[in-house]
């Protein structure tokens, strides 16, 4: 008889914890027994409040994915739930294809965090989890067998394929014919998909840099690198624009025709515009020209992380049309169904890489788009972070300038400047009397701290951030 484990037993000596998006640890840490005890205490929880006898599954290119979503599966077995199985593809698609089935989905990834880590997205019937589900997923009490073998997985395709007609189908010309997109491949999930998209669209696609081993791109925090990357290949090949996501296809990385990454707020934004949305949620770091614009009758703050824009979603749909919402990292949520030419766009409540990126490239039109991109306010935002960094040593911190921020700030090295306001949403986020936003954050995911900083230049931001980290390590 195979020993009985307890899922919250397990998930507890596990050292697996939930971020802002997801389950995340070590990849040592997803054992076999720990993929299963988060998926039978997920699927419990499931259980209550949906009926299903399905369950969807999807991996990223990490190389410890496959084998933890044939743990997942190996449990969902035990349950007599049958698995879906779809491969490698973006989670957006994988959610979208579980949300028309109204079945529960897991998708296998650790997004942008390095490859040596990994970690596990859980998706109701009607969309992601929320922070009550994440509790309820760590605090179930569920019985299951020790994982005796792995089954193999049959791939099907039909996430992939619905993820592009999603797209497709709203447009009946090839409109984008005449246009050039550079498509960074690396190592992303979606990067079978996307050339078939911009195709369809009318694009000229030029594949670039696949491969064959994972890359963390983080849309939030681009390498000088990839930087340097986009404009050179904007050059050589003459591009439109260059489009890239980060390791499971939730975060756009989209460039203007020069091959300057927009930030993924300034893309949201337009975005946004684009599809005439009234109401917006976005994060308490997101810039502050969403607001300046004008272009949205109201923008509704949150604290940090998918989770939290799309939890209010409900109370914008009780007062608007078309709710949307977006983050500093990119990925574009949409909160309600909307008409685009003529033709029904469904809600998907989740980070999306795709459609702000083709929204973009509608606005701009037979034009470029840095002139959208120049035309909104001059406010300009940057964010690094420290990696391996302590995360009691970030809340301590964190505490210590909600407790006195003048002094945390001069510590920071910012001198003979008055604070206007303290924003204390997520993290600690300090307006100056110059207008300069210097906003500190722990991150969810790992043991990162995160700088965002705004100004009105980029190399004012840029030399906030700068300054910030390399004055925190000093702190005691």
């Amino acid at each position: 008889m195979n020993k009985k484990l307890i899922s919250s037993e397990v998930i507890s000596e596990s050292g697996v914890a939930f971020g802002t998006s997801g389950a995340r640890g070590l990849v040592t840490q997803f054992t076999p027994d720990v993929c299963a005890a988060f998926t039978v205490a997920f699927i419990a929880g499931m259980q209550r409040n949906f009926s299903f006898n399905q369950v969807a599954i999807a991996i990223d290119n990490r190389p410890s994915s496959h084998a933890m979503a044939m743990a997942c599966a190996a449990a969902l077995q035990q349950l007599d739930i049958e698995v879906v199985y779809y491969g490698v593809v973006p989670t957006p698609a994988l959610a979208y294809v579980a949300q028309e089935d109204v079945i529960p989905c897991i998708m296998v990834t650790g997004s942008h965090i390095p490859f040596d880590r990994n970690g596990l997205k859980f998706y109701r019937p009607d969309g992601e989890i929320s922070k009550a589900d994440e509790q309820v997923i760590l605090t179930e009490q569920v019985d299951f067998s020790v994982l005796a073998e792995l089954p193999e997985l049959t791939v099907s395709n039909r996430a992939a394929e619905e993820y592009i007609t999603r797209y497709t189908s709203l447009f009946t010309t090839p409109w984008l014919t005449g246009k050039r997109i550079g498509i960074y491949e690396h190592s992303s999930a979606g990067r079978d998909l996307y050339y078939r998209i911009f195709e369809k669209l009318g694009a000229e696609v030029i594949s670039l840099e696949r491969t064959d081993h994972f890359v963390p791109i983080d849309t939030e925090a681009v390498s000088e690198e990839d930087t340097q990357k986009a404009i050179n290949w904007s050059k050589e090949f003459n591009l439109d624009a260059l489009f890239s996501t980060d390791g499971d296809g939730d975060r756009p990385l989209v460039s203007d025709e020069n091959g300057n990454w927009l930030r993924g707020d300034i893309l949201g934004l337009l975005s946004a515009e684009a599809l005439k949305i009234e109401a917006l949620a976005v994060p308490v770091s997101c810039n502050t020209a969403i607001e300046l614009s004008n272009k949205f009758t109201h923008v509704q703050r949150t604290k940090i992380g998918s989770p939290y824009v799309i939890s209010e979603f409900t109370n914008l749909a009780k007062k608007f049309n078309s709710v949307a919402g977006f983050e500093a990292n990119g990925g574009f949520l949409l909160g309600s169904d909307v008409q685009l030419n003529g033709q029904p766009l469904k809600a998907l409540p989740t980070r999306d890489a795709v459609l702000p990126a083709i929204m973009l490239l509608a606005a701009a039109g037979e034009g470029v788009i840095s002139t959208l991109v120049n035309a909104l306010p001059k406010r300009f935002t940057h964010s690094d972070r420290i990696q391996n960094f302590a995360t009691e040593k970030s809340q301590a911190i964190i505490a210590q300038g909600k407790n006195d921020p003048a002094n945390l700030l001069t510590q920071l090295g910012f001198e003979n400047v008055a604070i206007k306001s303290v924003d204390q949403t997520d993290g600690l986020r300090m307006t100056l009397e110059d207008q300069r936003i210097i906003h500190l954050r722990p991150s969810g995911n790992a043991p990162e701290l995160r700088c965002y900083a705004e100004a009105d230049s980029y190399s004012v931001a840029n030399d906030c951030v700068v300054k910030a980290l390399k004055n925190i390590q000093k702190i005691q």
